[in-house]
């Protein structure tokens, strides 16, 4: 298994330590995954347009695209994009509710203040009230099932903070940052400004697990340091007796491994329903 040597973290240089997170750069073909992903988004939104840019709150990214199942009793499986908590937006995203959407669930694809507009602590208040939003006006807009909360890169570290959300049952993190310590030492803290508050607070393997069952997903090929992260996210929860199940995306960089979100029978939404139930 790859594994993030942090006892050298201290050794290494600034090159080196922002590259242990670089994702962009270390997949070569980044650019095109990511042109590729947009197209494929922009076709899905067009095809479903009846409930997008759904504001939750007032300021001008707080917005929901909601993509409602037939039924409104369905789980509803929220989405966070990463970027680092200062890239990127739902619109870019849409596409991978395709999976959900062929088992018949909802799907609620969400957009947050980004960083530095927003801190990190901005962000995860943020995100605590669109599900405040979902959870009562969710109804409105045919989606008032249980909800199963997911996210990618840095929407993978929100949604670990916001599984102890009342509304939701369960969670899916996919190739997240779970120890915000590291981050600190590299450029993406130049718009972040992580303080000591907050590494301590919005760290999840700093903080107790959250007693609900929660698949960790990570691609095979990823960062060590990503690894290193799910996989001590998933022992943190199995010391504690909590449902967790690991799953390591064979052939997958951290750009292709939400390509599994695209199959209803794809290894990651097969865990969400074997152990969200």
């Amino acid at each position: 298994m790859n594994t993030f040597p942090r006892s050298n973290w201290a050794n290494l240089s600034q090159a080196e330590r922002d590259a242990s997170y670089d994702n962009a750069k270390a997949v070569a073909n980044s650019p095109d995954l990511i042109a590729k992903r947009n197209a494929a988004s922009e076709i899905y939104r067009a095809a479903h347009p009846d409930h997008l840019d759904v504001p939750y709150g007032p300021a001008e990214r707080q917005k929901f695209d909601l993509y409602p199942a037939s039924s409104p009793n369905a789980p509803c499986l929220v989405f966070i994009h990463g970027g680092y908590w200062q890239r990127n937006s739902r619109e870019g995203f849409a596409c991978y509710a395709a999976g959900a959407a062929q088992l018949g669930w909802s799907v609620a694809m969400q957009s947050h203040t980004l960083a530095p507009d927003a801190s990190l602590s901005e962000i995860v208040a943020e995100i605590r009230m669109s599900l405040d939003w979902l959870a009562e006006h969710g109804a409105e807009h045919g989606i008032s099932g249980p909800i199963i909360l997911s996210g990618w890169s840095a929407g993978a570290q929100l949604t670990a903070m916001l599984l102890e959300h009342p509304s939701v049952i369960g969670g899916l993190a996919i190739s997240g940052v779970y120890d915000l310590e590291p981050i600190r030492d590299t450029y993406f803290n130049n718009a972040l400004k992580l303080t000591d508050q907050e590494i301590a607070a919005l760290s999840p393997l700093k903080l107790p697990a959250v007693p609900k069952p929660l698949v960790i997903a990570y691609g095979a090929d990823e960062l060590a340091s990503l690894v290193w992260d799910s996989c001590e996210l998933h022992a943190q929860r199995l010391a504690a007796n909590i449902p967790s199940a690991l799953v390591a995306l064979e052939g997958a960089d951290h750009f292709t491994v939400l390509d599994d979100l695209l199959k209803p029978d794809g290894q990651m939404l097969g865990l969400v329903t074997m152990i969200v139930g």
